[in-house]
């Protein structure tokens, strides 16, 4: 039965489908994360620029809390290819063969350029931020006690953020074949995409230019990736949009 063809009820009924899978397989993953949590903590705890750094707790609860979180996060990540899986199963059926094959092939790029985002943010921005931090306590003459509660935090919202900002060629690009977005369009606000990107750099990095150039170049290169891509992209919606034209032609004669 095509997507055309289902009913409300239908369609109802295969989301609550694909929401109990990822529901599931998200459950599994938490538990795969709570074994997975004890070491990933103490690797980010003692990984380059922490390695400086002594963990406290400053409330009986902040160990156990971190602990989850991490559990969290990580049924996160194992769980993303699977939404997005289902999510393109969702929609599939509306799809033409061809479209079909090209969006399930985004999945995989879109997994990748997460993971991508969390290495760049963790092995290159975050021990700057850290080491920049420590330097200037030390030119201050404060002692900095750092809570691992406060830690994780800023961890988790220096890194994740990067995962979703790397998506931004997948997303254009998906725009693009939907009819959404053109290369032309992007090209006419490039100058209010930048300032909207500088602004992001700006709250995620600590205020010195360095920090804040390492993270607006990368997204300015994003963004001007995700231009090529949709260029790409765009050509191809015109070849199918000019093949089904002349198909038309050949069928009304």
């Amino acid at each position: 039965m095509s997507q055309q063809d289902m009913t409300v009820y239908e369609h109802l009924e295969e989301f609550r489908k694909r929401l109990m899978i990822v529901v599931v397989f998200f459950f599994i993953a938490v538990i795969g994360g709570l074994l997975l949590a004890k070491p990933l903590i103490h690797y980010l705890q003692h990984a380059d620029e922490a390695a400086e750094l002594t963990m406290n707790a400053f409330r009986v609860t902040d160990p156990i809390k971190i602990y989850f979180q991490m559990a969290f996060v990580i049924g996160v990540i194992l769980t993303s290819p699977v939404i997005l899986y289902q999510l393109w199963a969702f929609v599939s059926p509306g799809l033409h063969e061809k479209e079909r094959k090209v969006t399930l092939s985004y999945i995989p790029a879109s997994v990748l350029l997460f993971l991508g985002g969390l290495a760049f943010s963790y092995f290159i921005l975050f021990p700057y931020i850290i080491h920049f931090m420590m330097n200037l306590s030390n030119d201050l003459n404060i002692e900095q006690v750092i809570g691992i509660n406060e830690y994780f935090q800023f961890l988790f919202q220096t890194t994740i953020p990067f995962g979703f900002l790397f998506q931004l060629p997948v997303v254009t690009l998906f725009l693009t074949r939907l009819g959404i977005v053109t290369p032309a369009f992007l090209g006419q606000i490039r100058r209010y995409a930048y300032f909207i990107l500088l602004v992001i750099a700006a709250l995620i990095t600590p205020p010195d230019i360095i920090s804040h150039m390492m993270v607006s170049v990368p997204l300015f290169i994003l963004y001007e990736v995700s231009i090529f891509v949709s260029k790409i992209g765009y050509k191809k919606v015109i070849q199918a949009e000019a093949k089904a034209a002349l198909e038309r032609e050949e069928s009304a004669q």
